[in-house]
């Protein structure tokens, strides 16, 4: 009786899971209003969905850490999905608007796994049939599940593009010294041969920098500027948060911004790295595992105001109507409140924005 009751539920999960199918992507639309987030434990309640369907967002990004799957079991990952399916607030999201997403370690299959991870295969084509995507898709014919998207019409494009920094990834080198307690355990790569996104994912990416868009997000699970906590993050591996940089340069990409996630904390991050313009990224993290009211203070030279420590979720809106349209990055609690906001004109993320002193 007990195996039956059991079967029984995981076909209901399985259901639930299925069921609720977000409305088709509409890539003429003027997107205007994108929310994101990350680290949203399945089995703990999540009410921040209501703040973030009060936004009334075009388009929602799932950028990492969907689910707290950690398994090898694909029966256990498929039942932990149908959990976050079964979520009021996930269920009332499904409804309102499309959502695109990228995986991290915990809904790849592991804490802190890259390309080693044994189920990789079979983790990805979950992903895929979770979050509805087609029979036909690209992504169900490569390894890794990055994507693109380019939403508009011209003059108010925006790509979307989301990486896979799990699939392909090479080792984490660990510090010598005795991590004290809350620090990271790791420290850069230096091996010139290790990969955060492999070959093919870089070829794709220099491919989709140079089609037209006025505006581009680029959602990477893990932090793309800030270097000094000791987590995971690009400076991890030195070489290939340089090469991504010298890519959008060499590319000429203007309208890059960066979103990100995993670290359980909200913050906004800026830096010239040498593309020609400023670089933002704005993490938000969790939508449920966030420190509740204060957590352990970090360094982050290119912080840009304070740090935020509660559940959160990421709000990015785009006022087309002005001359210059105005892009506004924040960082909003599970209230819907405002914490953290940066104004940037779309004028300032093109290349020859920041000038060399003295010319």
């Amino acid at each position: 009786m007990k195996r039956i009751l059991a079967l029984a539920l995981t076909v209901l999960l399985e259901l639930l899971a299925s069921g609720f199918a977000a409305p088709a992507l509409d890539r003429t639309k003027v997107v205007a209003r994108i929310a994101f987030g990350s680290c949203a434990h399945q089995d703990k309640p999540q009410p921040i969905w209501d703040a973030i369907i009060a936004q009334r967002p075009d388009l929602f990004l799932f950028i990492g850490d969907n689910i707290y799957a950690d398994t090898e079991d694909m029966e256990v990952m498929k039942a932990k999905y149908a959990k976050l399916a079964a979520q009021p607030g996930f269920r009332k999201l499904r409804q309102l608007c499309p959502i695109l997403a990228t995986w991290d370690d915990h809904d790849y299959g592991k804490n802190d796994a890259g390309y080693e991870y044994a189920k990789k295969r079979e983790s990805q084509q979950i992903f895929l049939d979770f979050f509805g995507e087609p029979a036909d898709s690209p992504r169900r014919q490569r390894e890794g599940v990055y994507d693109a998207v380019v939403l508009g019409p011209e003059g108010k494009r925006v790509q979307i593009l989301l990486l896979d920094t799990r699939y392909f990834r090479s080792p984490l080198k660990r510090r010598p010294d005795k991590p004290k307690r809350g620090e990271g355990p790791y420290v850069p790569n230096p091996d010139p041969n290790a990969t955060l996104l492999g070959a093919a994912q870089w070829r794709w990416l220099e491919e989709q920098l140079q089609q037209p868009a006025e505006l581009r997000i680029i959602a990477s699970s893990i932090q793309v500027i800030a270097e000094d906590h000791h987590w995971e993050k690009w400076a991890n591996f030195p070489q290939e948060q340089e090469r991504l940089f010298r890519l959008i340069r060499d590319t000429q990409a203007a309208g890059v911004i960066f979103i990100s996630g995993d670290r359980h904390l909200a913050e906004l991050s800026v830096r010239d790295a040498g593309v020609g313009y400023p670089l933002y990224d704005l993490t938000s993290s969790g939508l449920t595992e966030a420190d509740k009211t204060w957590g352990r203070w970090e360094i982050n030279r290119y912080r840009v105001g304070t740090m935020f420590w509660g559940n959160n979720f990421g709000l990015i809106t785009i006022d087309w109507d002005r001359q210059d349209p105005l892009i506004r990055l924040q960082i909003r609690d599970e209230q819907g409140e405002i914490f953290l906001q940066q104004k940037i004109p779309l004028s300032l993320l093109k290349p020859g924005a920041i000038k060399t002193p003295g010319k």
